[in-house]
């Protein structure tokens, strides 16, 4: 699922809107049965963005496969787009601790490196210079930005698709509109949701005979909701259902506290 995680962003040039905040908490599902909980705050100012995640195995999965993670971006935001400086993230289970970086510059990878440095196998499909040009980093390219003036949680925020790069793997996210719904998080939000297909196309950086590439990269039952952040035309997702071979597996906000925040006004004399 943490593949699957990022979407798509919308890079129309357009004036910034107003700034806006989200706190979230979300409860991750396996047939129905709690395996993991984590929090998503993000913060979209008039010229500079961030937004942090963190997360953890928890009920009877713990007891098998314990594990925790966090991940964060920041950037600036250029005639109403987000384009991200810097990615960082780290993964903690019982067998080892990774730590995952990326620098950028206008979508090209500048810089990046994985702590410690994963062994080299043979049948990786290797990630070249080109597959790092013109690529969003897991977490921004999970903050869908929609153009133009009318409600952004419309069919139109479903069209498009992004190139990923997370460090190890380079990956595209196409989305497909299916239908709008209405949601109702136990403590925030509640009203329409804009629900998209997620296709995942896997392109370098993945060892072809994986199960569980081959899986994903096949599937075409993958559904994900998307929200808005007040005050702003960006949407991010309030649930994710991915088809498993256990049943399936869904992540959904529980919390969803969303506040616009009034723009800056200049000082004058």
């Amino acid at each position: 699922m943490a593949a699957v995680g990022g979407l798509v962003l919308a890079w129309a040039a357009e004036p910034a809107a107003a700034q806006g905040k989200l706190e979230a908490q979300y409860e991750a599902t396996l047939s129905g049965i709690p395996v993991g909980r984590g929090a998503w705050n993000i913060d979209i100012q008039e010229d500079v963005f961030s937004a942090a995640a963190s997360g953890g195995t928890t009920g009877i999965l713990k007891s098998f496969a314990g594990g925790s993670g966090t991940g964060a971006s920041q950037g600036r935001v250029v005639n109403g787009a987000l384009v991200a400086s810097a990615y960082q993230a780290s993964t903690t289970t019982s067998k080892k601790t990774e730590e995952i970086h990326i620098t950028l510059d206008k979508g090209n990878v500048k810089e990046f490196g994985i702590i410690p440095e994963p062994p080299v196998d043979a049948d990786r499909i290797v990630v070249t210079e080109a597959h790092r040009r013109g690529v969003f980093d897991p977490m921004t390219a999970s903050l869908v930005r929609v153009p133009g003036t009318g409600d952004p949680l419309s069919p139109e925020a479903c069209h498009g698709s992004a190139p990923v790069f997370d460090g190890r793997m380079r990956y595209e996210l196409k989305l497909d509109f299916k239908r709008m719904e209405n949601v109702k998080a136990e403590k925030g939000y509640h009203g329409p949701v804009v629900v998209c297909a997620l296709y995942f196309v896997p392109v370098a950086g993945y060892i072809p005979d994986r199960p569980v590439i081959k899986y994903l990269a096949a599937q075409r039952n993958i559904e994900i909701a998307f929200a808005p952040v007040a005050g702003t035309r960006i949407l991010v997702p309030f649930w994710l259902k991915v088809p498993t071979p256990l049943g399936p597996a869904m992540l959904e906000a529980t919390s969803f506290i969303t506040t616009a925040q009034p723009p800056r006004v200049a000082k004058t004399q």
